[in-house]
Parts: structure tokens; C-alpha cells; sequence
């Protein structure tokens, strides 16, 4: 790979997943090609461009951040809950009429630890599952199906850290105070989306169906 997909690269890697991405490194290829018309040299169009973490903020400053409306996110997370609840709800009954009936009950101080840490476990696999989709492309089922998607205050794509510490209120049992401030927070943000300085916002490509076109960079940035 060359010095310019590199640092495209580089930039794109910041970006939210979408069709922005594509639009921006079209943009930005073109940019580069102008320069080298003109007689410069890869290297010293990159230098101009600048810094692309910078520059993927100059492109995401020119695209509203939409907070997430309050239904669309309590929605979206039930959307998300459905699946361990049911599992969990799965597992009861299949201990209390299938299993405990079956079994002597001196095997029951087995089961019982047995079927608590099962569901445990699959539910900080589920987190775990929550915090890759976040990092990878900031939505999970529920937000892709309500149009909602996570990004870090600046509006770029979040890191596997941040995304970290936004499911440790699933893991500390007290995911619902930490939702609550969702609604005297300016920017409708968790207590622990502003710790690790995230938000949820409108995906830029599913307002009202249409997609949002590219903005040029800033000034500074040409």
C-alpha cells in the first residue's frame, strides 16, 4: 500500500461506518491527485492535507450531531435486551420444569451454581458481543434498526476503550441510574457515555432515507 492510501487510510479509520467513508476518500484521492498536477510530491500533498485524525474531525464538523430522541434509544435498547432476557427466561424454565424435576436433590447444590453461572457467563459474552459492534461499526442491532448510531463527542468513529467502559453498567447491575441521565444531560448522554466522552446520536445516512453528501474539509485543512 502506498504513502496515499496509508494516510487515507489513516483518516477513514476515524470516520463513523457509512457512506461517508467513501465519499471522503474519493474526495480526498482527488485532492491528492490535484496536487501531484500541479508538480507536488505525494509526500508534501499528505503534509499539507495534515493530521488525519484532524482532518476526519474538519469533515465531521461540517455534519450536524443529532442527539438520539429518548424513545428511539430506550427502542433500541430493548431491542438489544430481548435476547438475554429471553435466554435467561429460557434458562429458568428449563431448570424449574425439565431439570429440577429430574434430577435428586442432593444434585441440586450442583445445578443451581451450575445454571447461575452459565447465565452469567452468556450474558458478559452478549456485553462483550454489544462492545465489538459498538467499536466496529457503532451500532448494535437495536441502534441499526432505529437509525442510531455511537460515536465520541467530535462525532468520530470510538475506540475499543471507550466502548469498553460504555457496557460496564451492564456488568455493575446499576445500568439504570446510569440511563437516567440521559434526561438532564444537554447532549442526552448515559453518566457513562460521558466518561468516556461518547454519545448516541442520528446516523447521518438514515435521515430521512437519504444519504448525507460529504463536506469539504476545513480551510485549515487544505
Amino acid at each position: 500500500m502506498n504513502a496515499e492510501e496509508v494516510y487515507i487510510e489513516r483518516v477513514l479509520a476515524k470516520l463513523p461506518a457509512g457512506p461517508l467513508r467513501q465519499q471522503i476518500a474519493m474526495e480526498l484521492r482527488s485532492h491528492i491527485a490535484d496536487r501531484l498536477e500541479r508538480g507536488q510530491s505525494v509526500e508534501e500533498a499528505i503534509r499539507q492535507l495534515g493530521d488525519p485524525e484532524a482532518l476526519a474531525v474538519s469533515y465531521l464538523s461540517a455534519v450536524p450531531l443529532v442527539p438520539a430522541p429518548h424513545m428511539r434509544r430506550a427502542a433500541a435498547k430493548f431491542v438489544d435486551l430481548i435476547i438475554p432476557i429471553a435466554f435467561c427466561v429460557g434458562v429458568a424454565v428449563l431448570y424449574k420444569f425439565v431439570i429440577d424435576p429430574a434430577v435428586k436433590p442432593w444434585w441440586r447444590w450442583y445445578w443451581q451454581p451450575l445454571a447461575a453461572l452459565f447465565t452469567f457467563a452468556m450474558i458478559a459474552l452478549y456485553a462483550i458481543y454489544l462492545m465489538i459492534a459498538e467499536y466496529r461499526s457503532g451500532q448494535t442491532p437495536g441502534k441499526r434498526l432505529f437509525g442510531l448510531r455511537v460515536v465520541t463527542e467530535s462525532g468520530t468513529r470510538i475506540g475499543l476503550g471507550q466502548a469498553f467502559v460504555r457496557q460496564l453498567p451492564i456488568f455493575l447491575q446499576f445500568f439504570w441510574i446510569d440511563g437516567l441521565f440521559t434526561l438532564f444531560t444537554d447532549r442526552r448522554q448515559r453518566a457513562f457515555e460521558l466518561l468516556s466522552k461518547t454519545r448516541v446520536v442520528v446516523a447521518g445516512e438514515a435521515r430521512g432515507g437519504e444519504r448525507v453528501p460529504a463536506p469539504s474539509p476545513l480551510p485549515v485543512a487544505l
